[in-house]
């Protein structure tokens, strides 16, 4: 049984009806960079760049980041 890392950024972003762009501003970081971790494409996430998603959304790193059984 293998577990994999699911990224729920788009369930969040609805939730907070934010769009891509304006979480882009607020956070600084790149459209392509957001929606390669919105699609789960990401290989990796720095800590700040959690934080600053966390800080931008008003959540917590484990809104954003679950641990899944495939």
């Amino acid at each position: 049984m293998s577990k994999t890392i699911k990224i729920n950024l788009d369930i969040i972003m609805l939730q907070r009806k934010m769009s891509l762009t304006e979480l882009s501003d607020k956070v600084g970081i790149t459209m392509a960079n957001l929606s390669t971790l919105k699609t789960g494409k990401a290989k990796a996430i720095r800590f700040s760049t959690l934080l600053a998603l966390c800080e931008a959304l008003d959540c917590e790193p484990g809104d954003i980041i679950q641990r899944e059984q495939a």
